[in-house]
């Protein structure tokens, strides 16, 4: 590779411009000056309980419904030690986060691959799956922007996938942490705001709406499953980190929140047009389905692309992809999940010509 600087739509991150810096920084001020006990001590392990308080009214439940944790990946590591046993049924989305996938492979769950489809989780391949007879514990869904296809589900599909947790008794856990990125459509209702029958367990996260480097997640659930994992918590590292958490709740309630997302909204829903329209110029025989938030524009191929191939290729070009194979059991060999949150708009289109070079060459 030359000197030329690498462009990565690897990592599912947003670039230091949108990041506010200043906000954060007036937030640790108002936090240590606010109350400098809560923030310096062990604290619970259920999280800042202003914090706490301020995700419960933000969704509509009470307090102890929600156990605030070292970012969502955490959140879901609790959940799946908490309910998956080896040898248990998982149902996840196929692609899913990559994760996400080897978790639960490492926990010795049975992992059953659901196909996704433009508006989501295909629901009537996870009902045949159901009459098969496989009965799963959990179904991990990623609603909103799905990590890595970009698709959202339906709200049709929404209430179908309620009324076949409550059916076929398994937990539907909603993995919602890109819900507030969204470039375009309204907003749909979270399957936890439209569960009577308790079968949802919701976590999400301040990584896309603050940033990373706060490591702050959360998961929302009946009282007895949450009081369960905290106490988990405790024997495992007493509270979760109390700084970063007050740091988070003094960003929140002082609205600072609602302009963080407004900008990181804004820049990445002309990221990610510009990604599309560069695909469409320099790969048109590229399939995808454009993003409506979120993070990523997921990219199937043509079968003679495939991708153990074209990421080496693209790397030596110097640009970086990851490959769909990542994030399914099997398949994924002629895909790409293409992240454009941390590429400016003025680097995409250069990206995607390197891409398209890439291609040629493993097509040569």
């Amino acid at each position: 590779m030359t000197a030329e600087q690498l462009i990565s739509f690897a990592r599912g991150a947003p670039s230091l411009d949108i990041v506010d810096v200043e906000g954060l920084k007036a937030a640790a001020v108002r936090a240590f000056d606010a109350d400098p006990a809560g923030v310096t001590a062990y604290g619970t392990s259920v999280g800042y309980p202003p914090l706490r308080k301020w995700i419960a009214e933000k969704h509509g439940v009470e307090a102890d419904q929600v156990l605030v944790t070292n970012g969502s990946l955490q959140a879901d590591a609790f959940l799946f030690d908490h309910l998956v046993r080896r040898g248990d049924a998982v149902v996840v989305e196929r692609p899913t986060y990559d994760r996400t996938l080897l978790n639960l492979k490492q926990m010795g769950g049975e992992v059953h691959g659901v196909t996704i489809q433009p508006d989501g989780l295909d629901t009537a391949e996870l009902r045949k799956l159901l009459e098969s007879g496989v009965r799963p514990r959990l179904a991990h869904v990623i609603p909103n922007y799905q990590n890595p296809a970009g698709v959202t589900l339906s709200l049709e599909k929404r209430r179908e996938l309620l009324d076949l947790a409550a059916e076929y008794e398994f937990t539907i856990f909603e993995d919602d942490p890109y819900a507030d990125i969204r470039f375009r459509g309204e907003p749909l209702p979270s399957m936890l705001s439209m569960d009577s029958r308790g079968v949802v367990v919701h976590a999400s996260s301040f990584t896309k709406t603050v940033c990373p480097g706060v490591r702050v997640g959360y998961l929302i659930g009946p009282a007895e499953l949450i009081a369960a994992i905290a106490k988990r918590a405790t024997n495992l590292y007493i509270s979760p980190g109390m700084v970063a958490q007050a740091i988070v709740h003094q960003f929140c309630v002082s609205g600072a929140i609602e302009e963080s997302i407004r900008t990181v909204r804004s820049a990445l829903g002309e990221r990610s047009a510009v990604l599309a329209e560069s695909l469409r110029r320099h790969i048109p025989e590229a399939r995808f389905v454009e993003p409506d938030g979120g993070y990523f524009l997921w990219v199937e191929l043509p079968e003679d692309v495939d991708v153990d191939r074209l990421a080496p290729a693209a790397a030596e070009r110097g640009v970086a992809v990851v490959k769909g194979s990542d994030f399914m059991v099997d398949g994924g060999r002629h895909a790409l999940r293409l992240a454009y949150s941390a590429v400016t708009a003025d680097r995409i289109d250069e990206g995607v010509r390197r891409l398209a070079e890439a291609m040629a060459a493993v097509r040569g």
